[in-house]
């Protein structure tokens, strides 16, 4: 294996029981590349590109308590092409995160404690908070967006090298939230944001070259805290649920979140480039949903595949240290039940009609991106721990027929979001992989791995080991390298025809 240890990132935080600093979640300091990295099995020859994951690593002790979502944002990359890997990983480095590398401790209080308790201004549409960049990631424009979900600035990097150029410069003055979208049919970029203040939410696209050219406010009844959106071949489709803050502790500054179950859920359907007056609104069953899988037009019918929450507010978590009680509640996904749904929007009668889809507890959905918005067959969700905010295995559902297969990771091994990466020259859907980083207690180690979607319940086809055991996170993505090399030409040449016009 050739390990190159780049850096090791200076911090103060120390070893802890804090339950998501340990085990799976034990933050990384280190930033390597590898390459020639040890291999079980073959690697595919027939795909080319790369997959990125962002993850939350506190590099600081925190001001009061800590949410694993705190932590400062690193990426972790994995290039293939012929047959070969490249790994590498790298911190974000946000503004927050050179801040408090310059002051030797934190400075910004996290989303457990009164945001007034920050030493400095936060970065977020949210008041206090680090803009920390540690929630996702997407490859638009030929570089990498990482973001975060209370409203960030959005940082950008490089997708092979993890170069980091800093800032999005069309970033709106309220930020944007993670879970941006690409259309790989039009290279867009589809975003929306929220804040504390009227019109609460808005919507926007950016182009192919990477250039705002739409933006327009959502207007929402108060404070909510949508966290994804949904797009079609011609609309988008933001949200509106009855999971917010309390409207009467926020005005004291407290952020308290309450389920409002005689509120309907209500969502936005808007044209790509429609205007606020072009939006119409939907109602449906109160519940809150944090992840869309994806979403296309039938007729004069919107339909729209999530996970339905059947318990947004659940108990506080039994098994959880003092002053943690809330927190591991929300990210026990086994007493939230998110469960594979289906919604239909008739954009005629104004009609909702909903459909379960599976009633195991399933979250982190992922399909082949080039059926974006358009009608598709397959859907892959990830299988959650009872108790925990990780992932054991995996689920590859046929959406025509009904019917799903699962593979097991086996005991102590978790993954991450897994996306599917297309076969090149493709035939069909499914004609492709599953690929994920998986993090091994037993064996303390953190391994890539590429299941054959069509071949699903047989396994990994090949297991890379990285140099590190690396944390459990959120969000990743899959980007095929003819795509990057695609739309870097084309922002070439749109700079150089606007050289040629200002001349």
């Amino acid at each position: 294996m050739g390990i190159e240890l780049i850096n090791r990132v200076t911090g103060t935080l120390r070893p802890t029981n804090h339950p998501y600093m340990n085990g799976p979640w034990t933050p990384n300091f280190e930033e390597y590349n590898a390459t020639d990295m040890e291999v079980i099995g073959k690697i595919p020859e027939d795909i080319d590109g790369v997959y990125i994951r962002n993850t939350e690593n506190p590099v600081h002790h925190a001001i009061g308590r800590y949410h694993p979502f705190d932590g400062d944002g690193m990426l972790h990359a994995i290039r293939m092409h012929g047959g070969k890997a490249e790994y590498r990983n790298r911190f974000v480095r946000t503004k927050g995160f050179l801040a408090e590398q310059e002051a030797g401790h934190a400075l910004w209080a996290g989303l457990m404690e009164d945001p007034r308790k920050s030493l400095r201004p936060g970065w977020c549409a949210q008041g206090g908070l680090k803009d920390s960049s540690s929630t996702d990631v997407i490859v638009h424009a030929g570089m990498i967006l990482s973001t975060f979900y209370q409203s960030g600035e959005g940082y950008r990097l490089d997708p092979f090298t993890l170069e980091q150029t800093g800032t999005e410069g069309w970033v709106p003055i309220d930020g944007i939230s993670a879970h941006t979208k690409l259309d790989e049919a039009t290279g867009e970029l589809l975003f929306f944001n929220y804040s504390k203040h009227a019109p609460y939410m808005h919507y926007g696209v950016v182009n192919r070259v990477n250039q705002l050219v739409h933006c327009v406010p959502i207007p929402l009844p108060g404070p909510r805290l949508p966290h994804d959106m949904a797009f079609t071949k011609n609309y988008s489709i933001l949200n509106d649920f009855p999971l917010f803050w309390d409207e009467e502790l926020l005005k004291k500054g407290i952020h308290v979140v309450r389920f409002h179950p005689n509120i309907p859920s209500r969502f936005a359907i808007v044209p790509r480039y429609g205007s606020t007056d072009d939006i119409k609104w939907f109602e449906a069953a109160p519940t809150f949903v944090l992840h869309w899988l994806n979403a296309y037009e039938e007729g004069d019918e919107i339909v729209l595949d999530g996970y339905f929450e059947d318990d947004p507010q659940p108990k506080s978590h039994p098994d959880a240290p003092e002053g943690y009680e809330r927190m591991m509640a929300y990210l026990d996904q086994s007493l939230i039940k998110p469960r594979l749904h289906r919604w239909r929007f008739n954009l005629k009668t104004g009609k909702t009609t909903e459909q379960r889809l599976d009633n195991r507890d399933l979250e982190f959905g992922m399909f082949n991106q080039k059926y974006a918005g358009r009608k598709y067959r397959y859907a892959y969700s990830a299988i959650p721990k009872p108790g925990w905010f990780m992932f054991t295995g995996l689920v590859k559902h046929d959406l025509d027929t009904g019917t799903s297969v699962s593979v097991s990771l086996g005991e102590d091994r978790y993954a991450s979001e897994s996306p599917f990466v297309p076969r090149l020259n493709a035939k069909d859907e499914d004609d492709g992989y599953l690929i994920s980083f998986v993090t091994d207690m037993k064996a303390n180690r953190s391994e890539c791995i590429l299941i054959d979607a069509k071949n699903f319940e047989a396994g990994p086809v090949c297991r890379i080991f990285l140099p590190h055991r690396i944390s459990c996170g959120t969000h990743s993505t899959w980007a095929n390298a003819a795509d990057i090399r695609a739309d870097r030409d084309a922002i070439a040449k749109a700079a150089a025809e606007a050289a040629k016009a200002a001349a």
